[in-house]
Order: C-alpha cells, then structure tokens, then sequence
C-alpha cells in the first residue's frame, strides 16, 4: 500500500501516525475541514496533500477518484464523554454524516479498505453493546453503516478499538497530562475516589498497531469482512495508583483531593475484555517505561523552549 487517505490527521494519534507512514515513504492524503488546526503536524505539513472538506460529498468523491487510494485510515471522530442537549448534532455530523461520506466516497472511487477507529466505551459492563454514553452510541451505529457497505460493495475493513491512550506532546486533556499539569502549577486536582481501572497504551504502541492492521488487510482470505479488535495495554491500574507511579518516576508531587468528584454516570471501572486482540500485534511499552519516556520528552521540550525564548 503506497497512498493513504487519513481522516483526523491534525489529533494526536493521527498526527503520529501520519509521520510514520510519511517516514516509511507513503503519499498520505489527508481530509481535514476549514476549522481544523494543524500544529501537530507542523513538521510534515509540506509533505502531505491536504483536502479541505467543506461538506460537499459529490466534491470529496471527485477527490477519491482523482487519487484512487489504496486504503483509508478514518480516525476522525467528535469525542464528547457526557453529552449535553446542544451537542447532539455535533457528534451526528462528525460521527456518522461525515463517516459515512468518507464511506459512500471509497464506493464511488472502488476504494474497499478501510481501517476505522472505535471505543472500548461500547461495551459498558463487557456486554457486546451497551454504550456508555451517546459518543459511544454514536461509534457502534457507524460500525452498522460499515456493514452495509461491507456487503453492498465487498469492502474489508477493520475497527481497531481503543481505550486510554498517552504519550509526548499529547494536547489532549488526558489524565496523564492532568498529571502533568498540576504537578508543575501546584494547584489542586479535583478527582472521584479514584479506585477505577484504566487500561493505558503508549502512542508508539498505538501507531504501530494501526500499521499491524492496515497492512493486514490484505492478507485476511476473504472476499469482504468487517472485523473487530481490541488494542490493549500491558497492564491495567487503579487511577490512585497511576498518580502513585507518576509521582514516583517524575519526582514531583501531585495534590489530588481524593472524592471531590462524583463518578461519571455509568462510570466505567472495569474496561471491556470481551473485544478480541488484535492479531500479530502487543503492545510491548509498560506504563512505567511510557512514564519515563513522556517525562523525559517533555522535560527537554520544556528546554527548548527555554532556550527559544
């Protein structure tokens, strides 16, 4: 596969995965809309080919046939973990309009691999559907639209499923970079009681599972398919412990006040294991030695600035 279309390139797992297959010499054809900031892809902006999507599907198909991809990498998406009355349209648009032009764009151009992003939050109390939320919800009736194109148009697709992800340069308002936050502002961290499982990949873990996926698809021996995975971490933690284990690695102290948050409703504490792993792919950086990495990252970022400045 040498052309890769990439959707939610300017996020943070797309931006890096943008620059590993910009790295392995792949033409990547990113699909971005007016409003979308490209920071995190400063460094490789000159080396990939940016469509700016204004909504008009007949012009995204025109660019689909005029490129004629070998694959589609959909990563955008409109993450929203308690909706409000106001954000309903937002995640519709963003989550299933939007995916499924990108879809009926891949037919029209006899594009037929796709890799697509779910949540593990689709599978509140490890059922096989039970959205914790309406983002959630939103993932799952995509995944449905995925399957009429599957059979309509012999598409092969797979849908990697996440759950937490961190790393260097994240601007994303993760717990990790919370951590990270306060630790150096000295304010305090209003959290629940804390006693909730997370399971935590590292970016570079993440990306290379995308890349195991991606490349895979052809070697699955069937006409069409929509297969489901899950890429998980090493180990899964209490968040108390996690505060534990940053403050141990980074040195600093974070003052958390334990219980001054209710818990979410339909708070996950136990994230899903019934999604299959993905094959031929683990996960292999361990939270402490992510830790150490994302620490040491950023403290030298934290120099250049300095020095820039």
């Amino acid at each position: 596969m040498e052309k890769i279309v990439l959707t939610g390139a300017t996020g943070y797992i797309g931006s890096n995965l943008t620059k590993k297959l910009i790295e392995d010499k792949k033409e990547v054809y990113v699909i971005a809309r007016s409003t979308s900031k490209f920071d995190m892809l400063s460094e490789v902006l000159d080396k990939v080919n940016v469509f700016i999507y204004d909504g008009n599907v007949f012009k995204l198909i025109e660019h689909f046939k005029q490129i004629k991809p070998d694959a589609v990498c959909h990563l955008a998406s409109l993450f929203i973990s308690e909706h409000s009355s106001g954000d309903i349209n937002d995640l519709i648009d963003s989550n299933i309009k939007f995916s499924t032009e990108i879809l009926e764009s891949m037919s029209k151009a006899k594009v037929d691999k796709l890799i697509n992003v779910g949540t593990a939050w689709q599978h509140y109390n490890d059922e096989s559907y039970n959205p914790v939320c309406l983002y959630a919800a939103t993932k799952e009736a995509f995944e449905k639209i995925i399957d009429y194109y599957v059979q309509a148009n012999k598409f092969k697709v797979i849908t990697l499923k996440l759950f937490d992800t961190y790393g260097p340069k994240d601007n994303r308002g993760k717990i990790i970079n919370l951590l990270e936050k306060y630790s150096k502002n000295g304010d305090t961290l209003k959290m629940s009681k804390g006693e909730q499982l997370l399971d935590l990949t590292y970016i570079d873990d993440i990306v290379k599972g995308f890349y195991t996926a991606l490349f895979s698809l052809d070697e699955i021996k069937k006409q069409c398919f929509h297969e489901k995975y899950g890429l998980y971490g090493i180990k899964r933690y209490k968040l108390k412990d996690i505060v534990s284990m940053y403050e141990e690695i980074t040195g600093r102290k974070v003052l958390v006040e334990w219980g001054a948050r209710p818990y979410r409703k339909r708070e996950v504490m136990n994230p899903a294991t019934l999604i299959s792993p993905l094959p031929k792919w683990n996960a292999e950086i361990d939270l402490k030695t992510g830790l150490k990495y994302m620490d040491e990252t950023n403290n030298l970022n934290d120099v250049g600035d300095i020095n820039n400045g």
